[in-house]
């Protein structure tokens, strides 16, 4: 079974996204409130559905929920834009997008505060999740609020739906 590796190095960054040190995975996510930055990839295919991965119960953090397309650490040494790029491969196979940022927050949880950048694509290939993942596929927009506040998502999704979906109806 994979796992999450609690000696990953993280950078600690400050609430405009400086690097100030550097954190492992453990340290990060024990409750030390280390702020670490993070991306976010929402996929929309062209009908406007958004395709949502599920976490896999061997996560350390929101396990067996259904959460944004892409989602991942930005490495030590590491940019937003290389991260977003990493993680789609990794995590759905994706390799030709481009990518529209959103935002970008803090969100905070009793165990973790991540600086987290928000991006949308609109995304018609093959998408293949990997073994990080325990699958997905594309949700409706109706089907998504109907499921908001039901504890099928993770809090971060539900966060920054109306944000995201505002954004591209607004293109």
């Amino acid at each position: 079974m994979p796992y999450d590796n609690n000696q990953e190095l993280f950078p600690v960054v400050d609430e405009e996204g400086n690097i100030t040190g550097a954190a492992t995975r453990g340290e990060c996510h024990n409750g030390s409130r280390l702020l670490h930055p993070v991306v976010h990839l929402h996929v929309f295919n062209s009908h406007g559905e958004l395709y949502l991965q599920k976490r896999p119960t061997w996560k350390d953090i929101q396990p067996d929920k259904w959460d944004t397309a892409v989602g991942g650490h930005i490495d030590l040494g590491e940019d937003v834009e290389t991260a977003l790029h990493r993680e789609a491969r990794e995590e759905l196979g994706i390799t030709e997008f481009t990518p529209r940022r959103v935002t970008h927050y803090v969100f905070e949880s009793d165990r973790e505060r991540e600086l987290v950048f928000v991006h949308t694509t609109v995304y018609d290939g093959d998408i293949h999740p990997s073994e990080e993942l325990d699958g997905g596929r594309f949700w409706s927009v109706d089907e998504i609020r109907h499921h908001l506040g039901k504890g099928v998502f993770t809090p971060n999704f539900e966060g920054e739906i109306e944000k995201v979906l505002s954004e591209i109806t607004a293109h």
